[in-house]
């Protein structure tokens, strides 16, 4: 079991995880490939593969080496997902930082994606919240149209489920009491037919 997984209330389920596109490994994979060319280069050309250099040469490669697993460590522990409840946000890798965002509270999520993160699939996602934080970014994540998407359709199956199981309830057998209650809102004028059916229809296929 992974870490965000115990963080997770009861009845709490992942719908979608996801991480930061691997172009932001790039930068780094390029510039300690360069690194360790020139520690290559220059370990050829004074011969310290043997004698005491051997030992300083073999210091040297390590670096790159160490600085690229480090930033790749960084990556992998730093995760978005969403639940059928929040968006979740950890990342470190010994010292942990998560962030929460309930969907219940997110007012608008903004996507904003260039001509080469429409290519790659990457983009910057901002989740506006009615929190004291406000706002929520999340910058160059893969997939993130169908994360925003999961995100939207979370929050309104959410919204559904609450207006079909008021009280808490919701559980087949409370499903021919419910439909009972919206068919008096659909008499008293408070919900049209069409509505009534659906919702009706979304009770009964709970229990087929």
């Amino acid at each position: 079991m992974g870490y965000v997984e115990t963080l997770l209330a009861e009845s709490e389920e992942i719908i979608l995880k996801t991480r930061r596109h691997w172009m932001v490994l790039a930068r780094s994979f390029l510039a300690n490939a360069v690194l360790l060319i020139l520690i290559i280069i220059l370990a050829l050309a004074t011969f310290t593969f043997l004698g005491p250099g051997g030992l300083f040469a073999t210091v040297l490669f390590i670096i790159p080496v160490a600085a690229f697993s480090r930033d790749y460590l960084d990556w992998w522990y730093e995760e978005y997902i969403v639940t059928n409840r929040r968006v979740i946000q950890a990342e470190g890798i010994i010292n942990k930082h998560v962030i929460d965002s309930s969907l219940e509270k997110v007012n608008d999520v903004v996507l904003d994606q260039s001509f080469l993160g429409r290519l790659l699939d990457y983009g910057d996602i901002q989740i506006l919240t009615a929190s004291e934080g406000g706002v929520n970014r999340l910058h160059q994540i893969a997939a993130p149209v169908k994360f925003k998407t999961e995100m939207l359709n979370q929050k309104e199956k959410m919204g559904t489920d609450e207006s079909l199981a008021p009280h808490g309830r919701g559980g087949p057998a409370d499903i021919p009491t419910l439909i009972a209650e919206l068919d008096q809102l659909r008499k008293h004028g408070v919900l049209t037919e069409a509505e009534f059916q659906a919702k009706k229809a979304q009770l009964l296929s709970k229990i087929q």
